[in-house]
């Protein structure tokens, strides 16, 4: 949290230069005519009286010029979401560097990681012009979050620290305090997020919706044309900010849908009240308006190849980039690839709470899941499936951050056949049938059948060519794709030997950042599904953690919610992670594999070499699309 202090002072330092300069604010062409009339103030009026003032030239980026359509391909209606996180507008968010700074908040104010002070920007407005302000936090607290009716469980999750709710305070029109009697290193992460959690709404639109507020016959009759249960249906129907499919919903970010689904294609206009500016005063964003037309998330790869989009990273894989290179030299795009977080492309999940009691001792066996990774020739996919384009190693860490060490990579993932089958054969699996196959202490065969979710043919090819090298040791692998839903509720019943899925969401984490992917703490990991339901239920389902390698990484997770030293926390994450390295708990198999992105010539200041991530990253959003520009001639 030291870097977000550090960083509030640089942008009020920001704000008093872009407060001198008031003067010099340009008017974007598209909105001049609403000026001129009279339906829009004057840019000046519009924006706070202390701007976030974008440092283009400490960036890397290129002033801009305003004016223009950028068009993207999504393949279905609700990807009207993909406009809050490429929009990327947060309370606080990543900078390039992954520090958490201020951005619709003026400054953040912290004291033992535990007392948040958040103030806003004087005369920011919501994209309606009316006044954004400490009301909006009220409105969400006292009439959302705490309301009964509204929320029956309470705030959400983010907002406890051992179940403890914060305190919170109005201190005056643009300011509000949290506090907390322990620290809660997940607060400011959870507002930074891709999809990030709102403890603000639009109090002015929304009280129309709410009971305590509204006239009781006309919510009725609102609730009965809008085809809802009840008020609170309609209310939340209307004011969901990350799915932004209202176009009445007024919104902070850099773009206002302006079309009503169901649609096949949607407009988004810029966001007069936008609070960001250049240092030469332009307000931004530098484009206009973005469009998005929906198509088969099957078909936009060709629509992409044949220069239908004008950035496009959303429905293409590394296996879509020879098409593309085909079309860039038809049509006016390049094909930029950037490098993606994950802890792994592709990554073998044994699940250690497996209900058959045999594959249960097995997959909990170090030596077992050693020598599955031992027996993978990742050299040879890379090679093979992408070009030797990716890196190869363990499902952790990438040398990105600060926190990897080699070890973490290449432990028990070198291409050793005798190591992996001596492994085995300490373990007692000894016997084989007359083709080859070990057999496991009940006598039948040593055949892994591997779970897929059946939406990716690179993993099926991966998959074909660890087959060939498992057979070396003895095991026989089958695959068995399933929809998505069915593959997740197999394994969280502990119906799955195997899966197969993407490593570490964040692999370039700071020691600031939550280790909670490392241990038990959610039934989405696939490798301890019912202690991660026992870790989010407070223990009335699932099954408590029964190992203690995996109890060490709960108890260091805990260790890291309340150390505040940079130090303890650095610790803690090394040695969670050299757990993993110990016990294999993931078996990775390829990662670093490049994200292919097409880029309009003539789009400006979209970076030539990045990252592509989800969080942290918001895919394009931490790259700053609101100073995106486009030079020439606007497709339509």
């Amino acid at each position: 949290m030291r870097r977000v202090r550090s960083l509030v002072s640089a942008t009020l330092m920001a704000a008093l230069w872009i407060g001198q300069a008031a003067a010099a604010y340009v008017e974007p062409p598209a909105l001049a005519d609403q000026v001129a009339s009279g339906a829009l103030p004057p840019v000046d009026q519009r924006l706070p009286e202390t701007p976030a003032v974008v440092d283009l030239a400490g960036d890397g980026l290129e002033p801009g010029r305003h004016g223009g359509t950028l068009r993207m391909l999504m393949g279905r209606v609700k990807d009207t979401r993909m406009m809050v996180v490429y929009g990327y507008a947060r309370l606080v968010g990543y900078d390039r560097d992954l520090d958490l700074v201020p951005d619709i908040l003026d400054s953040v104010d912290i004291k033992e990681g535990r007392v948040f002070t958040l103030r806003l920007r004087p005369g920011h407005r919501w994209s309606d012009g009316h006044p954004f302000t400490a009301e909006d936090f009220r409105y969400f607290w006292q009439e959302i979050a705490t309301d009964p009716d509204m929320s029956p469980g309470g705030p959400p999750r983010f907002l406890r620290v051992d179940g403890e709710l914060p305190t919170f305070e109005v201190i005056d029109a643009t300011t509000v305090r949290y506090s907390w009697t322990k620290p809660n290193p997940f607060f400011l992460p959870a507002l930074a997020g891709a999809r990030p959690e709102y403890i603000y709404r639009p109090a002015h639109y929304l009280k129309q919706f709410h009971a305590r507020h509204a006239d009781k016959a006309v919510l009725q009759r609102q609730v009965e044309e809008e085809g809802q249960r009840n008020w609170v249906a309609l209310h939340f129907r209307k004011g969901h900010q990350y799915k932004n499919d209202n176009p009445d919903l007024p919104t902070l970010q850099p773009w206002v849908l302006t079309t009503r689904p169901p649609s096949n294609r949607f407009v988004f206009k810029r966001n007069p009240y936008y609070h960001r500016v250049d240092q030469a005063g332009n307000q931004l964003p530098y484009i206009d308006t973005v469009s998005f037309s929906v198509a088969s998330a099957k078909l936009i790869p060709a629509k992409a190849a044949a220069g239908e989009t004008d950035l496009q990273a959303r429905a293409l894989g590394f296996d879509n980039y020879p098409v593309l290179k085909k079309g860039e030299k038809r049509h006016d795009f390049d094909v930029r690839l950037w490098s993606t977080a994950r802890g792994a492309e592709i990554a073998l999940y044994p699940n250690l709470n497996v209900q058959d009691p045999v594959w249960r001792k097995l997959n909990r066996d170090a030596r077992f899941r050693r020598a599955l990774s031992l027996g993978i020739d990742r050299d040879e996919i890379n090679q093979t499936i992408y070009f030797g384009l990716a890196q190869t190693g363990n499902n952790t860490v990438l040398p990105e951050s600060k926190l990897f060490k080699p070890e973490y990579a290449t432990a028990s993932a070198t291409f050793d056949i005798r190591k992996a089958n001596a492994l085995l054969d300490q373990m007692g699996l000894t016997k084989r049938d007359d083709r080859g196959v070990r057999l496991m202490e009940n006598g039948e065969p040593l055949e892994i059948i591997i779970e897929t979710a059946g939406e990716n043919t690179t993993e099926t090819d991966v998959l074909q060519l660890v087959r060939d090298s498992w057979a070396k040791l003895g095991i026989k692998l089958h695959t068995k794709p399933l929809q998505r839903e069915v593959l997740r509720n197999r394994i969280f019943a502990g119906s799955t030997v195997m899966s197969v899925w993407f490593g570490l969401e964040n692999a370039v984490p700071t020691a600031d950042m939550s280790p909670h992917e490392l241990a038990p703490t959610s039934q989405q990991h696939l490798q301890w599904p019912k202690w991660g339901q026992h870790y989010e239920t407070s223990g009335r389902t699932g099954e408590s953690v029964d190992m203690p390698a995996a109890k060490e990484l709960l108890d260091l997770d805990k260790a890291w919610q309340i150390a505040t030293d940079m130090k303890e926390r650095t610790r803690i994450w090394t040695r969670m992670l050299e757990i993993h390295r110990d016990q294999t708990y993931t078996i990775g198999v390829v990662r670093g594999v490049p994200q292919p992105v097409v880029v309009r010539k003539g789009l400006r200041n979209v970076p030539e070499k990045a990252v592509y991530n989800w969080e942290p990253g918001a895919h394009f959003g931490i790259h700053r699309p609101d100073t995106f520009w486009l030079d020439g001639a606007t497709k339509k």
